[in-house]
């Protein structure tokens, strides 16, 4: 079953304690009922009508699930810890979950090696090396650490790849 979205509910800014403070919004089980056994299913996310952004439900525990809100949404939006929050979730029907950088996109047009090693990677690889070029405004930035991932990607084992590695880091010693 799935659900027709948009979904809209009311949820509070919450925070998880074991991983530095970061904050979520929890999705009501009711929610989480109307939207189906969807997986991996990413969505559009919108809080208090004022931005937007997206996302992917990460469980939390006994059935229950959430949606992280960064610090900068947080200041963005003018909301902190116990505020309660209205949730628009909508379909997100990109390629990739996430908007592809222009650099990255521009250097897999023209690296044919690249393009079929990022193409043949899992989902959330693909949306780890997006949202690495894309953690930067400056396009030269963007750029080189799309080369980067690239080309590291380009030297290793189909379906070993590991994001130490991507990072040119060496992979943990077992």
């Amino acid at each position: 079953m799935q659900s027709a979205l948009p979904l809209q509910f009311l949820s509070s800014i919450e925070r998880l304690e074991h991983l530095l403070g970061v904050h979520y919004v929890v999705v009501p089980k009711t929610t989480i009922e109307l939207l189906g056994k969807g997986g991996s299913r990413r969505f559009i996310c919108s809080v208090n009508d004022k931005t937007s952004w997206h996302c992917g439900l990460v469980a939390l525990n006994q059935g229950d699930y959430y949606i992280t809100v960064s610090n900068q949404r947080m200041k963005e939006l003018g909301i902190k810890h116990g505020d309660k929050v209205k949730v628009v979730l909508s379909e997100d029907d990109s390629e990739f979950g996430m908007e592809m950088p222009e650099e990255l996109f521009e250097l897999l047009q023209q690296d044919e090696e690249g393009s079929r090693r990022f193409y043949l990677l899992r989902p959330g690889f693909q949306r780890y090396i997006i949202h690495y070029v894309a953690g930067v405004k400056n396009p030269a930035l963007k750029l080189e650490r799309a080369i980067m991932l690239i080309g590291n990607l380009k030297m290793l084992q189909p379906g070993k790849e590991q994001f130490r590695e991507l990072l040119g880091k060496p992979p943990l010693e077992k």
